[in-house]
């Protein structure tokens, strides 16, 4: 007669993680979010500087909609490689960015090649997306009218470079960790 040692059921699996949210996911968040006219007219225009509202991001992103016065912006950063996305909910901004890569660590001052500059015009419901080395500003340009936008970010932003730019030339400035923008 053989005996047999009792059984254990086999563990349970972990749950499993949500995926990654895509630069297209995050778009589609930001442009279905923009249109939310109840969520967007929640936000608090301030007259004299920028306000921000964080919101929950698909995936475990970093959501915000942002309100823009007239004639203010972000000033020229990245996003300590985080991919992401925005759209202008209401009014119009502009995007000025690089179309050029650049190194993460070991510099203070570079120097553009000539080309690498872009600029779009980004009114209400457009919006675009961008990979984890982005380096941009963006702008509220007129003279008399609040703008609206939605970003995501992911993963959540772990630093925030600002930058300083004098024609062709780039300066880090300051590195910014979570909760030094908010």
């Amino acid at each position: 007669m053989s005996s047999s040692s009792p059984v254990s059921p086999a563990p349970a699996e972990p749950a499993a993680l949500a995926a990654a949210p895509t630069e297209a996911q995050l778009l589609d968040f930001v442009h279905e979010t923009a249109a939310d006219a109840e969520l967007v007219a929640s936000l608090p225009l301030d007259p004299e500087g920028r306000s921000w509202l964080r919101i929950d991001g698909p995936g475990g992103s970093e959501a915000w909609i942002i309100g823009w016065p007239p004639g203010t912006g972000t000033g020229w950063h990245d996003h300590g490689g985080s991919y992401g996305a925005f759209a202008t909910a209401d009014g119009e901004l502009t995007e000025q960015s690089l179309a050029t890569r650049l190194p993460t660590e070991g510099w203070k001052t570079l120097e553009l090649a000539d080309g690498v500059d872009r600029e779009r015009q980004l009114s209400g419901g457009r919006g675009r997306a961008f990979g984890p080395h982005h380096v941009h500003q963006v702008l509220n340009e007129t003279t008399g009218r609040h703008a609206v936008s939605v970003h995501a970010y992911y993963p959540p932003l772990p630093l925030m470079r600002r930058y300083s730019r004098t024609g062709a030339l780039l300066r880090l400035e300051q590195v910014e960790r979570p909760g030094e923008w908010e």
